[in-house]
């Protein structure tokens, strides 16, 4: 695949991040970020998910912040659903994709889901059953959770991963993704993951989402981008975690992505001014709650212009 090819940035803040998060950021304010991250040139942004409210409260809105994306140019909306309730919902809303977790790890599995890796498996087909019989358009993307590893069961086998991946695109996915859900992964077994997957099941392996957990972040987008992934997850100010990963310290975040690949030249779409601003605004919506990231902080070298297009 061309080292020229573009690059796009999932924001997955307003999901992944805002659900780590105690509080509850008001609909007004997730507005506010939903539509200044369109205009900081994001086309892919996971708005929320349909759990019950009970849950994850801070995600209760997340229909009323779908319509409002629907009206945003360009814009893929997607959400994260759990099972076939929430895929019903996200049918319902017309969100154009939605992401579906599935760990690798069994004992992750249980812990998240309560359900077993090949019974989320079945679940999918009946989510896309579901689809299906609407005649919806709506994407089906498989995000592999703890694929590199697992806070719960430790060690997690790469050929179980792959009979994962292809179990899951069996089952009617349209589409996958391979998540360092805990900030285990090395470059090293990124591109060795990323490279047997693309064997297996080829250009229908899509995105990579990586945490910040030990440092790594960054080094492992890159070791995905150099296999051939042209799809990653991040998070303005670099908030979320895994809920089984005490002291994980996040998605990689969002403007330090950004520069990545503004500095190799490749185009990401997205302005880094634009980004730093929303940012601020983020941070005080969100005062007292750590942000990460290097680029907010340090600013960009002098030797790159300010528009990361």
């Amino acid at each position: 695949m061309s080292t020229h090819q573009p690059v796009t940035v999932r924001e997955v803040g307003l999901r992944d991040g805002l659900q780590s998060i105690a509080r509850t950021l008001p609909t007004a304010r997730k507005l506010e970020w939903l539509r200044a991250a369109h205009a900081a040139g994001q086309r892919e942004i996971e708005v929320g998910s349909f759990v019950p409210a009970r849950l994850l409260p801070q995600l209760a809105d997340t229909a009323e912040l779908v319509a409002v994306a629907r009206t945003l140019p360009g814009l893929v909306t997607s959400v994260l659903v759990p099972n076939l309730k929430g895929a019903v919902a996200a049918l319902d809303s017309g969100a154009d994709a939605m992401l579906l977790p599935l760990s690798a790890s069994h004992a992750h599995s249980l812990a998240n889901l309560r359900k077993t890796p090949d019974e989320v498996v079945a679940d999918i087909a009946r989510i896309r059953a579901e689809r299906d019989a609407r005649g919806s358009r709506c994407l089906l993307e498989v995000g592999m959770s703890t694929a590199f590893g697992c806070t719960i069961q430790g060690h997690v086998d790469e050929a179980e991963v792959l009979r994962l991946l292809k179990a899951v695109l069996d089952a009617g996915a349209d589409r996958v993704g391979l998540a360092d859900t805990v900030g285990y992964a090395d470059p090293l077994q990124v591109s060795r993951l990323f490279e047997q997957s693309f064997a297996v099941v080829g250009d229908r392996l899509t995105c990579g989402h990586f945490h910040d957990t030990r440092g790594l972040g960054l080094a492992n987008v890159y070791a995905a981008w150099q296999t051939g992934v042209r799809r990653f997850d991040a998070c303005l100010g670099g908030i979320g975690g895994c809920p089984h990963a005490p002291g994980a310290s996040g998605n990689v975040a969002t403007e330090d992505v950004a520069f990545l690949f503004a500095s190799m030249g490749v185009r990401t779409g997205l302005d880094f001014d634009a980004l730093i601003a929303l940012r601020t605004r983020v941070a005080q919506w969100l005062d007292g709650e750590p942000l990460h990231g290097s680029i907010a902080r340090a600013g960009l070298p002098k030797t790159m212009r300010r528009e990361l297009a």
